[in-house]
């Protein structure tokens, strides 16, 4: 390429894969910018509660500037996070590995040899993020664990894998340390209180964000992050339309209501990492407008939600179910079923919005009439009970939410086309087959766990109204495969049809995990890092070659020598 470019490479999103693109392209010698939508948020500017909705929520069109969005498609509803550090911000900082099943299914089996492969980068992963057993084992945790001995599974019952900074031996938090993960380059840390603050983002300083490291020690080594910027377009540079002469990245300001604040940048290669949802829909977008003609038309094929469903308990009160960490156990109550117990801390009730009495039935209409019919005679029966039981104040110190994973295949679609009920413009639409929202041995659990607390079962008022799945895990999209007949990238990450450019978040993942996927995410991801060969004179290299101190951060001797991994 003959033309200078203002970046070696423009990262799009700062979630898992995008914060990973940052730190190790940065390593490698490369000016990188990092563009992200959502805003930088410190332990001053978080929101004490998620009733401060406008801090919460991530709506900027409505004047909503948070971190948490939900949007809502026909198969299903997503969760998800929008911040400097993306999810990283409000996810519950579980760090879990699948089982090894899971590479030989979906359409990336057979790609690699990844049985092989993985572990090494997992391992890398788990050390930026700092993954350690829960040492802090709250009231959920034990009702969870009774409930598992009761059904004949407590000898499944697990602590957690965490991204959480803990006293050893679960000893009382709120102590400050030097950086304890990066010999000395990272910021100061404080352990974790057990506040089950988590989802609400950490206000102590225990919970391993992105930008605490990843992030972080990106921008030590030169990364430029623009929060608060919103890429609207990207295409090729000069007359090469697959990319070998550059990108043209444009953006916009992602809150503003009138000064755009349009930008132009121009670089030498792109990484997509803006989330599954997000980067879908700007590559569905981008390939409309016909920026990107080249795109897969698999995109949006294989969209997985982990086979996820929410359920919960109220209990009667006495017992404060917040403390903890957001995720501090879980159990298996089959070989495919997954339950965690998941919490949001005190005074975090407005996610009682949400749910409503547990509703058993068949997938369809008739379950709306059996919720309306359930809450009459509650009403009738115990007034006081059920007005306790919806009502919000005290939902969270009072409710255990289990988030139930299944590692059974499964998925739908998401296209980029017009609706009936708005016909103006394009929009995402989910279609295929209906998500399973009843899952009968995830409900008969919660019974026996609403039982032995003497509260009250729990469904969410969208798996029943609406028959669709609640997931914060959406996955695929952008998935792997042997070509762009099957899929949008191949096992490097590399998107067929186009010169330096990748994918690298949840949209790649090519199976149901069954577990908290951030791990995974991060994983592959360190692997798509180590193919990009370093750049010329790289200075930092040769500063970890004389400082055997800093090696660790490089993935490993081959990339140290070489820049270059597996090729």
């Amino acid at each position: 390429m003959s033309q200078k470019t203002d970046f070696d490479f423009v990262v799009i999103g700062s979630g898992f894969g995008g914060s990973v693109a940052a730190l190790r392209l940065s390593e490698k010698g490369y000016k990188v910018a990092v563009m992200e939508m959502g805003r930088r948020w410190t332990p001053e500017t978080l929101p004490k509660t998620n009733w401060s909705l406008s801090r919460w929520l991530w709506y900027p069109g409505l004047a909503m500037r948070g971190f948490f969005r939900m949007r809502l498609f026909r198969h299903l509803l997503v969760l998800h996070g929008c911040a400097v550090g993306g999810g990283s911000i409000t996810y519950a900082s579980t760090l879990l590995r699948p089982k090894n099943s899971i590479w030989r299914s979906g359409s990336w089996a057979g790609l690699a040899p990844w049985e092989e492969e993985m572990d090494q980068h997992y391992a890398t992963a788990s050390r930026m993020l700092g993954v350690t057993e829960n040492k802090i084992l709250g009231p959920a945790d034990e009702l969870l664990k009774q409930a598992a001995e009761a059904i004949g599974r407590g000898n499944t019952f697990y602590r957690t894998q965490v991204g959480v900074f803990q006293e050893a031996n679960g000893e009382p938090g709120g102590k400050t340390y030097p950086d304890p993960y990066f010999g000395g380059e990272g910021p100061e840390r404080t352990t974790c209180t057990g506040c089950g603050g988590c989802m609400m983002g950490c206000r102590h300083g225990a919970k391993n964000t992105l930008d605490l490291n990843y992030l972080y020690l990106a921008e030590k080594r030169g990364a430029r992050i623009y929060p608060e910027t919103k890429v609207v377009d990207v295409k090729p540079l000069g007359n090469k339309a697959d990319g070998s002469e550059g990108y043209q990245v444009t953006t916009e300001s992602a809150t503003s209501f009138f000064r755009k604040n349009r930008q132009t940048f121009t670089c030498r290669g792109v990484v997509f990492s803006a989330s599954a949802l997000g980067t879908m829909e700007l590559l569905f977008q981008l390939k409309d407008k016909g920026s990107l003609p080249r795109i897969s038309p698999g995109l949006g094929s294989y969209v997985r939600t982990n086979c996820e469903s929410l359920i919960g308990v109220r209990t009667a009160g006495q017992v404060d179910y917040s403390r903890g960490v957001a995720i501090g156990s879980g159990i298996y109550i089959d070989d495919h079923t997954h339950i965690e117990a998941t919490r949001y801390p005190k005074g975090s009730d407005a996610m009682s919005l949400m749910t409503t009495l547990l509703t058993i039935g068949r997938p369809d209409p008739s379950r709306i009439l059996l919720l309306l019919k359930n809450l009459f005679f509650s009403f009738i029966k115990h007034p006081s009970k059920t007005f306790r039981v919806l009502q919000p104040a005290g939902w969270a110190n009072q409710s255990v939410i289990m988030l139930c994973m299944q590692a059974l295949e499964g998925h739908i679609n998401m296209r980029y086309k017009r609706s009936w009920y708005w016909p103006f413009g394009k929009t995402m639409q989910s279609s295929g087959q209906k998500i399973p929202t009843f899952i009968p041995e995830a409900n008969a659990f919660a019974q026996k766990l609403s039982a032995l607390s003497g509260g009250t079962a729990m469904s969410m008022v969208s798996e029943i109204l609406f028959n669709i799945p609640s997931t914060a895990h959406i996955l695929g999209g952008c998935v792997m495969a042997p070509s762009s007949a099957d899929g949008v990238v191949d096992h490097r990450h590399r998107v067929f049809g186009y010169q330096n450019m990748y994918v690298c978040d949840g949209s790649v993942v090519s199976a149901n995990l069954g577990v908290n996927p951030s791990l995974s995410i991060t994983a592959l991801c360190e692997r798509a890092m180590s193919f990009i060969p370093a750049a010329p004179e790289n200075k930092w290299i040769d500063t970890a070659r004389a400082d055997p101190s800093v090696k660790e951060l490089i993935i490993d001797e081959t990339v140290l020598a070489t820049g270059v991994k597996n090729q």
